[in-house]
């Protein structure tokens, strides 16, 4: 188990110094089988920094993340997350200020309309839990696969 685990962190070490964030996320599942709640805590916490670190370019350079590209879709993935994390501790103003960003940062249509709802939802101080329950539809989330939410309920909508 400890060659496993050393061999686990060499890999994770190297995607690291590469900033391949889409890598990192294709072993998720192996980082939950051999670290400890402490090491995955430092091991999405490198991802965030890498994602961070690209959507700084992304706004210096004025240009959008592709969501065909498999490192720009992993990026809006960690950003997203991280906007939702804010969402959950109910610091609205920075969630909402992120999903701001990454609405207009993205080219896919489909995830910039979806970033609008949080946002407006976020900016009107609805707890995530509500935001949940009485604006996004999960079931059609879920069934869609799609790693944000992008189904909403008519309550949603309307938040536009």
């Amino acid at each position: 188990m400890q060659d496993k685990t050393e061999a686990l962190k060499q890999q994770i070490l190297e995607l690291f110094k590469e900033g391949d964030i889409a890598t990192l996320y294709s072993l998720e599942a192996q980082a939950h089988e051999v670290f400890d709640e402490e090491t995955l805590h430092g091991y999405y916490a490198n991802i965030l920094d890498l994602a961070l670190e690209r959507l700084t370019d992304i706004l210096e350079s004025h240009t959008q993340l592709d969501m065909s590209n498999v490192q720009d879709f992993a990026t809006l993935r960690a950003l997203y997350e991280y906007g939702i994390e804010h969402y959950s501790a109910e610091d609205t103003t920075s969630a909402a200020a992120l999903f701001e960003v990454l609405s207009g940062i993205s080219n896919d249509t489909s995830f910039s309309n979806a970033l609008s709802i949080h946002q407006k939802a976020a900016q009107q101080g609805i707890p995530l839990d509500t935001f949940l329950e009485l604006y996004a539809d999960i079931t059609k989330t879920q069934e869609s696969g799609s790693f944000y939410i992008n189904h909403f309920k008519q309550k949603g909508k309307d938040l536009l």
